[in-house]
């Protein structure tokens, strides 16, 4: 699927007030300087979409973008970033936690990983906790320009390894760089597929 089109429609911290209708929604999440926003930007061809900051932690509202007029692509703020105080924290949880679980155009979040490091203990528990809300979510492996192939297929592996100690079956995982725009077009048809099992249930 190309995206064609894609524009901001709203910032809100609270899931009520997310736009109404019955759209298919789409929302990337990940600890904080994952490149997110580099990701979202790369997905819609559109470098100025998502705010990029060299500040980790900038995204701090739920952050609705209309794609192609069909469906929401939704920036959430990320997690585990130390330099807040824990009553931030605690309202950014309530926040992203809220949405997850309320919000029931939610067709799919995309959980962003770096793939330069061992699967870290908050993402395995983050992950662990959608599994627990069975909240559907696949995996995206970030930044795969700054490794070469085989360390990119070992970091893979030890990950899935790692994975394996708690869980039955491992998420789909996708492996993209904003930089290159690879993997791009796997998550976007990924999507495409999605949207369209969505309009025939």
């Amino acid at each position: 699927m190309k995206i064609k089109k894609a524009s901001f429609v709203i910032s809100n911290t609270d899931y009520k007030l997310c736009p109404s209708g019955e759209k298919p929604e789409y929302a990337f999440i990940g600890r904080s300087n994952v490149g997110k926003s580099s990701l979202i930007n790369a997905l819609a061809d559109n470098k100025y979409l998502a705010k990029i900051s060299g500040t980790p932690g900038k995204t701090q509202l739920i952050n609705h973008f209309i794609i192609n007029d069909f469906w929401y692509l939704v920036d959430l703020p990320g997690y585990g970033y130390a330099k807040i105080s824990k009553t931030e924290r605690a309202k950014f949880h309530k926040m992203i936690s809220q949405y997850l679980i309320n919000r029931h155009t939610l067709v799919c979040l995309f959980v962003l990983i770096d793939s330069r490091h061992k699967l870290q203990e908050i993402d395995s528990e983050f992950m662990t906790w959608l599994a627990e809300n069975n909240i559907p979510f696949t995996i995206v492996f970030t930044k795969t320009d700054k490794l070469g192939k085989n360390i990119i297929n070992k970091n893979l592996a030890n990950f899935k390894k790692s994975m394996l100690k708690n869980w039955e079956e491992i998420p789909k995982i996708f492996t993209t760089s904003a930089k290159e725009k690879t993997g791009l077009n796997q998550i976007t048809d990924y999507i495409q597929e999605l949207n369209t099992a969505t309009i025939k249930n």
